[in-house]
């Protein structure tokens, strides 16, 4: 699945995320506008892949923090199993800036999406909240800073 197909995907489970929203502001003179992979009504996140294109995901939500006053969030998809070198890089520069890092099995998300409509949603959010699964994708964390 591509990044934005996993965004999609991730998005609908966290508190009806939007996806792919666009944030407008001038630079220059010139009018300019980012997309947001997901944007709920307190994060904006930024979902990457574990490759190097993910790198540049802390920018692009410590901006639209910037833009939105939202807090910042970083999702990377793991399609290994292995904490690689860029869920590493991010995990640490997240940590070191202030910016909630979470890392996602892609076949977990799929999963648990596909797996809805027999689970009800905390406060909105629809994340793994105990056991195995959430090692694999560890959201709850962010559920509960966002009133789950």
């Amino acid at each position: 699945m591509s990044e934005v197909d996993i965004a999609l995907l991730l998005c609908g489970l966290l508190a009806g995320g939007e996806v792919e929203t666009r944030r407008h502001f001038e630079a220059v003179g010139e009018a300019r506008h980012v997309r947001v992979d997901c944007e709920t009504d307190r994060h904006v996140i930024e979902i990457g892949l574990d490759k190097a294109s993910s790198r540049d995901s802390l920018h692009q939500a410590i901006f639209a923090a910037e833009l939105t006053g939202k807090t910042p969030l970083v999702i990377l998809i793991d399609r290994d199993g292995v904490e690689g070198r860029y869920e590493y890089e991010t995990r640490r520069v997240a940590a070191r800036v202030g910016v909630g890092y979470a890392r996602c099995a892609g076949h977990v998300v799929e999963r648990w999406r596909a797996t809805q409509p027999w689970r009800d949603a905390v406060a909105g959010w629809d994340v793994p909240r105990a056991g195995p699964v959430r090692s694999l994708c560890d959201l709850a964390s962010l559920a509960t800073d966002a009133g789950g």
